[in-house]
């Protein structure tokens, strides 16, 4: 008993205790919404337990009749008998049907939330994540909650009603049979203790399995095109299979475990059933009770035993529950994107969205979690109607500081704003005009399009919507000219309304581009960021697309990353990333770096 209680108080001072209170709390937060349909449930779960006693009674009843240990009509009572079964399945199919809807009103809920909340979530902080772990939780996870928050209280509530009805029944016409029910007690507590800490590792491992798995499928699957080229079909395969292995082997060592138990489990129940079996016999010879009343004594007993089996079953659940539960709110719970200042960004576009807003940024600081260095002291502008280039050898930060600059990362010195057409600039500071920091609620006032295919299945004119849905296909089709894509597009069978597939199959990459540039300029944004977005595109082209924007009559701001020479003739200004900086660069320094291209 000594040992026993060290080993509880050992788990609350390791905080088990405590982090599964605290994953209850968090799962909680959701159920409280349908507790009515849970009351429901509950309350349909002790109906059909009634009925289901109700149809014991009938039963012995019928038996007694039959065997002329009562006289009765026996049409009657096989009628009512035959009612009450047809009673419990239409109360089995209403409680089925209430357990599908709470389960999935819960399931939405919860990825709806989840869904929200990662994607407000700090940007460097996810990426912590693989995306194939984020998708198992997301996903199981949720789900597994969702089903589990029905498996939890309502049926705790329904076990503990049927376990005492049955027992008064029992007691009230022979207390004798009482003392079987107990009998497999202390195995089924015996075991679920065994149970829960084999669960709790099982679960981590099944989660941390699942989440490879998923991450393995998605890279493979996202990747097929390399895994072709580079000839990796057998090795992805002999990947796939060993991966599959791992599954496998630890599923069979936990099912190992769990065929142990459930054959100890049956055993114990056998002898729980034979027990009781061979006391009814002896008590129905005796005189003492009829035969009827045996066969519903044995009917209760295995009521007994199997609703305290399905109680003892509850707490490995529950530790599935709150494993998931965990895993969860490691996501939800990380540092969130500030979005305070939405309602000043617009103010801040709509005050300056005639004469355009340009950019600023001075002596910025910036180094990865993991302390690497980035940026010391980066410095530059970028003005309406520029297109502003920004250099330097590839992993040296170019694409690090459109990140900063959209507030995905957040750099620790400096300053990084946007700024009214009208700002004077000093040599460390703002010296007139509006401004307002960048935030995750400056985004709004960004069009961004990223290295790589980043078009969606669907038609054009569908893609081009999804960040204008108002858009008039007038409109489409002149923002698709302004970007060098009505060329092609026209000459579609069913124009901007021609589907493509997912990551823009069916195009090529350079047609890919210009599609993703004119989406970028159809939101006429105030300020366009071009990170590598020309570079499948030949020379003329980029050229004219560039030339376009730079001449567009909207107030345009446009910072372009590239490694393309022909760029730098036609920007504004040219920035080069070295030394943990960014250098302004001027005449014989953009010469230089045309030549180093």
């Amino acid at each position: 008993m000594r040992k026993k209680i060290e080993f509880i108080l050992g788990r609350i001072r390791a905080g088990r205790l405590q982090e599964m209170w605290k994953q209850t709390l968090w799962i909680y937060q959701y159920a409280r919404h349908y507790w009515l349909i849970m009351l429901f449930y509950t309350l349909l779960g002790m109906v059909s337990t009634i009925v289901a006693l109700l149809t014991s009674l009938v039963s012995r009843n019928l038996v007694d009749i039959i065997t002329g240990h009562e006289t009765g009509q026996v049409i009657a009572t096989f009628a009512m008998m035959i009612g009450l079964n047809v009673g419990t399945s239409f109360l089995s199919q209403i409680s089925d049907y209430a357990s599908s809807y709470l389960s999935m009103k819960v399931d939405a809920e919860i990825k709806t939330d989840i869904f929200s909340k990662i994607l407000v979530t700090d940007w460097e902080s996810l990426t912590n994540y693989h995306t194939g772990d984020l998708l198992t939780r997301w996903s199981s996870d949720a789900s597994r909650i969702s089903s589990g928050v029905l498996n939890f209280i309502p049926n705790t509530l329904i076990y503990i009603f049927r376990f005492v009805s049955a027992f008064v029944m029992v007691v009230y016409h022979d207390a004798s049979f009482a003392v079987f029910a107990f009998l497999g007690m202390p195995v089924s507590l015996l075991l679920s203790r065994t149970l829960m800490n084999r669960m709790v590792n099982n679960n981590k491992r099944s989660a941390a399995m699942g989440a490879k798995m998923s991450g393995f499928n998605q890279e493979a699957f996202s990747n097929i095109q390399t895994i072709k080229a580079f000839d990796l079909i057998h090795l992805y395969i002999a990947r796939l299979k060993q991966l599959q292995k791992e599954y496998i082997d630890m599923k069979l060592d936990f099912q190992k475990m769990s065929m142990g138990t459930s054959l100890l489990l049956s055993t114990v129940a056998l002898i729980v059933s034979y027990a009781s079996y061979g006391w009814g016999i002896y008590r129905v010879w005796s005189g003492a009770i009829s035969y009827g009343t045996m066969t519903m004594f044995l009917g209760l007993s295995g009521t007994l035993t199997g609703t305290l089996h399905n109680l003892t079953s509850l707490v490995p659940s529950v530790i599935s529950l709150t494993t998931s539960a965990g895993r969860l709110m490691d996501i939800v719970e990380m540092p969130r994107e500030d979005y305070s200042q939405d309602d000043a960004a617009m103010a801040f576009f709509q005050a300056h969205r005639m004469e355009g807003i340009g950019l600023y940024v001075r002596n910025v600081a910036y180094a990865y979690q993991n302390g690497t260095q980035v940026f010391k002291n980066a410095s530059l502008e970028a003005h309406p109607h520029e297109v502003v280039a920004l250099v330097g050898p590839s992993g040296e930060g170019k694409t690090t500081m459109l990140r900063l600059i959209l507030a995905l990362a957040r750099y620790q010195a400096g300053e990084a704003v946007l700024h009214s057409a009208n700002t004077i600039f000093g040599e460390e500071s703002i010296c007139n005009g509006e401004t307002i920091p960048l935030s995750p609620s400056t985004r709004k006032l960004f069009s961004y399009v990223p290295q790589g295919n980043t078009m969606f299945s669907g038609t054009i004119a569908e893609n081009m919507r999804n960040v204008k849905p108002d858009a008039t296909d007038e409109e489409i089709i002149e923002t698709l000219k302004l970007a060098c894509a009505w060329e092609f597009v026209s000459k579609l069978p069913e124009g901007i309304h021609s589907k493509i597939k997912e990551r823009g199959g069916g195009l090529s990459e350079g047609q890919s581009q210009r599609l993703s540039i004119a989406r970028a300029l159809l939101r006429k944004s105030p300020i366009l960021l071009l990170d590598e977005a020309t570079s499948a595109l030949d020379v003329a082209t980029e050229r004219q697309v560039l030339k376009n924007i730079m001449t567009d009559e909207y107030p345009r701001t446009c910072l372009v990353t590239t490694h393309r020479p022909t760029v730098l003739n036609v920007c504004s200004r040219v920035y080069a990333i070295r030394d943990m900086g960014c250098t302004g660069l001027q005449g014989g320094g953009i010469r230089r770096m045309i030549e180093y291209f």
